[in-house]
């Protein structure tokens, strides 16, 4: 972005000596377009001398910029620093003297309108872009042109050193190709050792053919003997075959009489197994009535309730039928129906899915409470287990027909459930509640019927 100056052609007083200048262009003349890195140093220069101002002779909106690390000064402050030296001759005047009071002998130079030869092209333009003396625009023009030169001649080294690289590329290629020829060289000869016993094993292979067709003549020979001879055991094996056939159908005759007789037969027997049932159902009753069995006290689930956990178990009849792992309340109700059912409910995982914004003692009652619902519709033993090292304190009395169990210390509620459905005989249904997929997939190994918690909460809504 060159940097222009509307009041360039107004006269002014030079930032040093104090004497009018008139810039060293006519009236009107347009600002030189500044190479790039002329005009990166016109910005760097002001905004090292930015923060040496006094706080009222900086622009205003320069202030804030006067404020930037001395590294972000320079790089986010450009574009503000460049309008303020374009559009404020006073600011430019002010830094300028900073500027050349800093360069020392350079800065003299520059305002005789003298360039040293061994200076520097870039500052020797900076420097005369703020101090302006006559003839300045001569010397950025100069300036510009000796940057110019020196990035053409870094160019013509750019390509010099890429012609290098080529030549040098190139004469590698070349080694490589000899390699590669050589390589060549011996692939030849061995392919045309190759060749020759290619050639040894293609005559061995011809005497070899001709021993195979003398050999298939005499094969085609015996092929045809040996055709007649198939022939007669053809038409002997069409002799065989009609009088199997025949031997058939006096089987077939012979089995449809059979099956009238095992039909005769099977009557006989569903009667005398009729009979058998009748029998072993009326010693049934009477064994029964021998040994005095009364109806059990305990269920399987109060076994493992003593085994594992530190609260007494109640009983009462229940439990799911082996089932699909849905959601769907009316499937629950389904299993609670079947006979003798036993329902097992993962506590904290239905209390925090239903209604986790409760603290865990009023989770814990409102589940054990409405489980008690359930058990009392159903007449099915329930058994909720929790997560817990000790019993709980703030439990509400439990149920009838309710078993609370928690876990004992390094045991989880999900153990104790596959526990319990272990301990349930085979053939019993059984039911638990578990959003939890191993826990699911453990109890149906074990021939239980896993839930959704949301079965339980949909049926417990509806309660």
């Amino acid at each position: 972005m060159p940097l222009t100056e509307p009041y360039d052609d107004l006269p002014r007083e030079d930032p040093v000596a104090g004497t009018p200048d008139d810039g060293g262009g006519a009236v009107g003349e347009p600002e030189p377009v500044l190479p790039e890195p002329v005009r990166q140093r016109i910005v760097a220069l002001t905004a090292a001398a930015l923060p040496g101002l006094p706080a009222d002779e900086v622009p205003v909106p320069l202030r804030r910029v006067a404020k930037f690390a001395p590294n972000r000064r320079a790089r986010l402050g450009a574009p503000v620093i460049a309008a303020q030296l374009t559009a404020d001759p006073l600011f430019r005047q002010r830094i300028t003297a900073r500027v050349l009071a800093d360069a020392g002998d350079l800065g003299a130079a520059v305002l005789d309108g003298t360039a040293p030869a061994a200076a520097d092209p870039v500052e020797v333009a900076a420097l005369s872009y703020l101090a302006r003396p006559r003839g300045w625009r001569d010397l950025i023009e100069a300036s510009g042109a000796a940057v110019r030169a020196e990035a053409d001649s870094a160019v013509v080294a750019e390509l010099v050193r890429e012609a290098e690289q080529r030549a040098t590329r190139a004469e590698h290629d070349r080694a490589v190709a000899r390699v590669e020829a050589e390589k060549l060289r011996d692939e030849l000869a061995r392919v045309r050792e190759e060749l020759g016993q290619l050639r040894e094993e293609n005559r061995q292979l011809g005497r070899s053919l001709r021993e195979i067709q003398a050999r298939e003549r005499r094969a085609t020979e015996l092929l045809a003997t040996e055709r007649g001879r198939a022939s007669r055991a053809t038409a002997d094996a069409d002799a065989e075959l009609r009088r199997a056939r025949a031997r058939l159908a006096e089987a077939e005759a012979a089995a449809g009489v059979a099956r009238a007789s095992a039909k005769e037969a099977r009557s006989v027997d569903d009667a005398r197994l009729w009979l058998l049932l009748e029998t072993i159902g009326q010693a049934a009753v009477g064994l029964r009535r021998e040994l005095a069995l009364d109806p059990v006290e305990k269920m399987p689930g109060d076994f493992v309730a003593d085994a594992f956990a530190d609260q007494s178990a109640t009983t009462a009849t229940g439990t799911a039928a082996r089932a699909r792992d849905t959601d769907d309340p009316a499937r629950l109700d389904q299993l609670l129906a079947l006979p003798r059912a036993h329902l097992v409910v993962d506590g904290y995982n239905v209390t925090k899915r239903g209604f986790g914004e409760m603290s865990l003692e009023q989770q814990r009652k409102r589940l054990i409470t409405g489980l008690g619902g359930i058990a009392a519709q159903t007449g099915d033993e329930v058994t909720v287990v929790f997560d817990g090292a000790e019993r709980m304190h703030g439990l509400p009395p439990t149920p009838r027909g309710v078993r609370v169990l928690f876990s004992r210390k390094g045991e989880t509620a999900d153990e104790l459930i596959r526990r319990l459905v272990r301990a349930e005989p085979s053939g019993r249904p059984v039911v638990v509640v578990s959003s939890d997929r191993e826990v699911a997939d453990g109890v149906r190994r074990h021939g239980a019927y896993p839930l959704g918690a949301d079965s339980l909460l949909r049926r417990l809504a509806r309660s």
